[in-house]
């Protein structure tokens, strides 16, 4: 049976057909906008040129968290990329290996992407990421790369839109937190556009919004990132209260080389975290070792 990626008609028959149902638990929904994937593949290849000075092959490895049934696979597979997918959902991976597996420039990787990638990643690193990711998985699964991918290649996400502010927020922001800190010390941050509710099906309740992140040219260095994750986390952990309160909670003994460490660095003693830039944080974050 064939599948007419645009109607949620013929995907409800085929599903039912092949014998599966959407999960609610892994927040699938298809996108099934025709002009909303181009555009996305078009997002996609933009945040592939060499801005950074990092070339991308002519056939790229492209990981994809998530396909579904297949419609962006298919796409970028007639595009003339290399394919790697990562699906959790076992009826959607007997799909996919039933329309793609003779294609030699796809690869399927079962089961959870954050306990699946490090292997894929042993053996090639990919050149770009890409992924229409649940809210409930998408911070878990950004941070995850981010602290642990040694050089992050650029990524594309679809997130929902709130997922997407908290991913670029600025300092002093209602939505700067650790985990903008995080997005923003390894790469440049941008949300280029939202999708409306329309463009999905089953349609969500939210609306989503696509985000790239490219490598910076000064990143925080691989070896940093955890180190410097766990202090901004403690750093944020209550927002009434100032960097210093934040973080002798977690070690009462850091008080006097925090205050050293604040006098030498120009920063007032009684600031809060979501008044620094990512940069001036990680300034903190190397003069205690924390």
């Amino acid at each position: 049976m064939t599948i007419a990626y645009d109607s949620p008609t013929s995907i409800k028959q085929f599903l039912e057909a092949e014998g599966l149902a959407m999960s609610k638990r892994f927040g699938q929904n298809f996108l099934i906008d025709r002009n909303a994937r181009e555009k996305l593949y078009s997002s996609l290849t933009l945040s592939a040129l060499p801005e950074s000075g990092n070339e991308v092959s002519d056939q790229p490895l492209v990981w994809e968290i998530g396909p579904g049934i297949g419609a962006l696979t298919s796409l970028l597979l007639e595009r003339g990329n290399r394919v790697c997918a990562f699906e959790i959902d076992y009826g959607f991976v007997r799909i996919l290996n039933r329309f793609f597996a003779d294609n030699r420039s796809f690869s399927l990787v079962e089961g959870d992407f954050l306990k699946t990638w490090r292997a894929a990643a042993a053996t090639t690193l990919p050149e770009l990421i890409f992924g229409n990711l649940p809210y409930n998985a998408a911070l878990g699964i950004i941070a995850d790369l981010l602290e642990n991918l040694p050089a992050p290649p650029r990524m594309v996400f679809t997130v929902q839109k709130e997922a997407a502010r908290r991913i670029a927020a600025q300092p002093g922001s209602k939505d700067y937190s650790a985990f903008s800190v995080l997005c923003t010390s390894v790469c440049a941050v941008k949300i280029l556009y939202d999708i409306g509710a329309s463009s999905f099906w089953p349609q969500p309740r939210v609306t989503s919004s696509v985000v790239t992140l490219q490598p910076r040219p000064d990143p925080i260095a691989a070896q940093d990132r955890k180190g410097f994750s766990s202090f901004v986390r403690s750093a944020f952990s209550s927002r009434r209260k100032t960097l210093r309160n934040n973080l002798c909670a977690k070690d009462k003994d850091i008080g006097p080389i925090l205050d050293k460490a604040l006098a030498e660095l120009g920063i007032e003693a009684g600031i809060r975290a979501e008044a620094l830039a990512p940069e001036r944080l990680f300034d903190v974050y190397a003069a205690i070792k924390f």
